[in-house]
């Protein structure tokens, strides 16, 4: 059928189709490289998705059953603006996903803590002392550990960096290799069964533990915080790699 034969129903909703393509093709991407389950809904991956696949499935489309009439003067022209539109929005809205995907979870003092590409400016990326630290990941977030300075001068610095807003996991200059503190991670590691207290993340704890069976109480593991959330990661007993992650509570606004 030509187009020129098309009514605008039918235009609207082949524009759709290509919309929720496209959309689809942006959550996969989403998941596969910067937000892994589950930092996808810890991170505001959802709230950042209404607003992404809101606009690219919603806006051209409606724009097109607006305008669309077979055979109507300039109706190509129309067509090509609506597009151009939409890219521009839906390009927008991927740059701001991709500001803020998770690019590190940083080990501080007892606990994990999950920092944006978005908290990083760059020139404090420019200051870590590790080139591994100098530029956010683009393939999912890495491993670190924050490390508060021997020396007076130096702590009073961050304590003073920390009041105006950027803690130690935003720092990079401060990092270490994840790997550098594994026996201090493993030490403030508390079995998962006992962090269940933990009324922000004990409702996750018991849905896992229904389904892991016995001796999966025993697991060291950490809370990790998020904007959004809460989460355990339970971690490897020799290695204090991360093996798996649970999602609590959301941290209200």
């Amino acid at each position: 059928m030509s187009i020129r034969a098309w009514s605008r129903w039918q235009a609207s909703g082949t524009h759709l189709l290509i919309c929720v393509a496209i959309a689809a093709a942006a959550v996969t991407l989403m998941l596969t490289l910067w937000y892994p389950w589950p930092l996808f809904e810890a991170a505001g991956g959802n709230d950042l998705l209404i607003i992404l696949v809101g606009v690219d499935v919603t806006l051209g489309p409606l724009l097109t059953l607006v305008v669309f009439k077979a055979g109507k003067p300039g109706m190509k022209f129309d067509l090509v603006a609506i597009a151009l539109v939409q890219v521009a929005a839906l390009l927008y809205g991927g740059y701001i996903v991709f500001l803020a995907r998770p690019a590190f979870i940083v080990f501080v003092k007892d606990r994990f803590e999950l920092v944006s590409a978005a908290d990083l400016p760059p020139e404090e990326l420019a200051l870590a002392r590790y080139p591994q630290f100098r530029h956010a990941p683009l393939t999912g977030p890495k491993l670190a550990a924050a490390v508060m300075p021997a020396d007076p001068a130096e702590r009073r610095k961050v304590i003073e960096a920390a009041l105006a807003g950027r803690d130690l996991q935003q720092q990079p200059r401060l990092w270490v290799p994840y790997e550098e503190r594994r026996a201090q991670v493993l030490a403030k590691a508390q079995p998962l069964e006992r962090l269940r207290k933990d009324s922000d993340v004990g409702r996750a704890i018991d849905e896992y533990l229904a389904s892991a069976g016995s001796g999966a109480g025993d697991a060291p593991s950490l809370l990790l915080r998020t904007r959004f959330a809460w989460l355990v990661v339970l971690l490897d007993p020799g290695t204090a790699q991360p093996t798996k992650m649970l999602l609590g509570k959301r941290i209200s606004s």
